[in-house]
């Protein structure tokens, strides 16, 4: 029975290599979109990998499971996963497994729930630093102005996504420079990027030990951003956006010489001043389609000794 370790051995290759050839490409900085859903593509073809080897690896070790696994399938294709000589591994294997992917489960819900009250804190903070006024529906409006010296702007995600930005980045920014903030965070809540940091955070924190979920976590916070001002620059323009970065963070010591928690500023600034060209659209779609014919991959491995013995 080689098809489960087949199965781990392609999910162990694809977290390996694909973070790598990832990170020596130089085409993710010119298209954060594509490059967003080539990492989606990746690590769902690792959990696929997971979740198809801890199947069979169950049916090899027990005919309750694989009774249900295979109930509608001709013997022929039972036999050809050659069940009746499951090694001693099968049993083991399935239930580390199991147990992998409900402690994912319990990292996604655990993810969910921090978030949801991150959000209710932050939403019920919103309100005592800008009151509701008489009449004014609770989520009436989806851009709220705060008194504050910092220039600062935000959004709070959720069912209505609400953007915030502070009286003093009112002051700093002007006209076009403010709208390219405005659209930058709107870029935000329209893709839905808190979504990928849910998802990337609960990985990572589950699996430390594991590089590929680490490397999803960093390159999703660093490529929302990037989506993100591109969507700016493409309504304002890329000097209006990177001039708009500038003013909104030189305050924050963003551009001296010690890291910050906003070191990424200083590319995005430049990568905005100097931008490459982007890929062409042929070499785009193809991808894209590449990408969604990973996850695809273990599919067709788990299935191969049963469409062989079809044949």
């Amino acid at each position: 029975m080689m098809v489960p370790a087949a199965l781990l051995l392609l999910g162990a290759l694809t977290a390996v290599l694909a973070p790598r050839l990832l990170a020596r490409a130089n085409w993710p900085d010119r298209e954060p979109v594509v490059a967003l859903w080539v990492w989606q593509c990746v690590v769902v073809a690792v959990l696929v990998c997971c979740a198809l080897s801890m199947t069979l690896s169950a049916a090899a070790a027990w005919a309750a499971v694989r009774g249900h696994v295979f109930a509608s399938a001709p013997s022929p294709v039972v036999a050809a996963y050659a069940f009746g000589g499951a090694s001693a591994w099968a049993a083991p294997t399935a239930v580390a497994l199991a147990c992998g992917g409900a402690w994912t489960a319990a990292m996604l819900v655990r993810e969910v729930v921090r978030a949801r009250s991150r959000r209710r804190r932050d939403r019920a903070e919103l309100l005592v630093r800008s009151p509701l006024l008489p009449g004014e529906e609770p989520a009436g409006d989806r851009l709220t102005i705060l008194e504050g010296e910092r220039a600062d702007a935000w959004w709070l995600p959720g069912p209505s996504p609400q953007l915030v930005i502070t009286t003093g980045a009112l002051r700093r920014l002007k006209g076009s420079r403010l709208d390219a903030v405005l659209a930058h965070e709107q870029g935000h809540a329209r893709a839905r990027h808190d979504w990928l940091l849910h998802s990337s955070a609960a990985l990572a924190n589950g699996f430390p030990q594991v590089p590929v979920f680490a490397a999803f976590r960093e390159e999703m916070h660093r490529l929302v951003e990037l989506a993100a001002d591109d969507t700016a620059s493409r309504r304002h323009g890329r000097l209006t956006t990177a001039l708009a970065l500038v003013e909104l963070n030189e305050g924050k010591g963003v551009f001296g010489p010690c890291p910050t928690p906003h070191a990424h500023v200083p590319h995005r600034v430049r990568r905005l001043l100097t931008p490459a060209d982007r890929l062409p659209a042929a070499r785009r779609l193809r991808l894209t389609a590449t990408a969604a014919l990973v996850p695809a991959i273990p599919v067709l491995v788990a299935f191969v000794p049963g469409l062989h013995a079809l044949h």
